[in-house]
């Protein structure tokens, strides 16, 4: 078994992720499709306290770009919509890759007699009928006496529950956003033959999941690379093993980790990682809490849910990274009307170098031009606050 120190797992990490690359000046459709590829998908949330969270990984490894363009990506033949992490964009090609899923998302609402769909079973037929006849649409769009929400304000109408249990079987996909409100349609009205036709048995598609996972992260547990695609461990390992016997998993053992790890056998093994960014909350690097802890020592829980008497670090945190080390985290918020990005906290951790605030100044600074901003405002709150004030006047 090879051995690694946890400062290169760190670097190796990252670089599976993209980080470390060279920066090109206008990032196109090419950089965020080799991106995509990458990283495997872009996980989506609907939370606009400062940006999407679709649209952060992109610009946390590429810097600048216009979204548009990642737009025209995500809408494009090229791409679509499923619960991959969670409700995710991914290349259309691993599709066929999560059809077991939405077969056992069937197979289980058939089998509850007390599921919603066996009380609606005339709404789905309806549905599906309706989109046949006037194609591509969003639930609002949809004339029916059941669109309206029910219960509370994040209540679905039994239209838009309808949608979304035929959107988790694959009998309705996604043919994009408008406004951000997924527009539902049938395979046929906006996937090729190919993706459609495609039949992948659930264990080879369980193990390219395995090694699409495998290859984002670098190095991994086998516990990280189950949850990437939100696998089941039993499932994961079986697969990771056969990766193994072809090659293409080498295993290693990294200080401090206590759990065996898995190398991809394409890692970058860099000596050294250059890196200046703000993470979104929906990042691969953090998502998975207990690997942001192993890889930086962060311990990371997002607080929006969290009653604001009760928050630490404030509502929408953003980790820092900086090289490869997350040394900080800030709560910010994109106030568009008064063309200003907020800072409403900023903390630093422990290992954060002394030039931490001088680092992170250039990339609030870009940040700001990037979401059309005039000014940046820190306010006073956090451990990292009065520094980064002074660096950003």
């Amino acid at each position: 078994m090879q051995h690694m120190s946890a400062a290169l797992a760190r670097r190796v990490a990252l670089a599976a992720q993209g980080f470390g690359r060279p920066v090109v000046a206008t990032p196109g459709l090419r950089q965020f499709t080799a991106l995509v590829h990458r990283i495997g998908l872009l996980q989506i949330d609907s939370v606009n306290v400062f940006e999407r969270s679709h649209y952060m990984p992109v610009f946390s490894r590429l810097g600048s770009y216009d979204k548009a363009q990642l737009d025209r990506l995500t809408s494009s033949p090229k791409m679509t919509e499923y619960w991959a992490h969670e409700a995710s964009f991914i290349p259309v090609q691993t599709l066929p890759l999560l059809r077991w899923r939405q077969e056992h998302y069937r197979e289980r609402a058939y089998a509850d007699e007390n599921s919603w769909f066996n009380s609606h079973r005339a709404m789905t037929r309806w549905l599906l009928d309706e989109l046949a006849e006037k194609g591509p649409q969003r639930a609002s769009d949809i004339e029916h006496e059941s669109n309206t929400r029910s219960g509370s304000w994040w209540g679905w109408s039994d239209v838009k529950n309808g949608l979304e249990t035929l959107f988790r079987w694959g009998d309705v996909v996604s043919a994009g956003r408008t406004r951000f409100e997924r527009v539902y349609a049938l395979p046929e009205q906006v996937l090729p033959a190919e993706i459609i036709e495609r039949r992948v048995p659930r264990d080879e598609a369980i193990r390219q999941l395995v090694s699409i996972s495998a290859r984002a992260h670098g190095v991994a547990t086998a516990a990280d690379i189950a949850d990437y695609f939100r696998l089941k461990n039993a499932d994961a390992l079986p697969a990771i093993l056969e990766l193994h016997e072809a090659g293409e998993l080498v295993p290693v053992a990294v200080d401090g980790w206590q759990k065996a790890a898995w190398l991809h056998r394409d890692a970058r093994l860099p000596r050294r990682m250059e890196a200046a960014a703000l993470l979104s909350p929906f990042d691969p690097v953090v998502w998975h809490r207990p690997r942001a802890e192993r890889l930086f020592d962060f311990h990371y829980r997002i607080e929006i849910y969290t009653p604001e008497p009760k928050r630490v670090f404030g509502y929408y945190v953003l980790p820092v990274l900086i090289d490869d080390k997350v040394v900080g985290r800030l709560d910010v918020k994109n106030d568009r009307q008064a063309g200003v990005l907020r800072v409403k906290a900023a903390w630093s951790e422990r290992s954060a170098p002394s030039d931490t605030a001088a680092r992170l100044a250039p990339v609030l600074r870009e940040t700001m031009l990037w979401q059309g901003l005039d000014s940046i405002e820190v306010s006073p709150k956090g451990t990292l606050a009065a520094a980064l004030s002074a660096e950003s006047a």
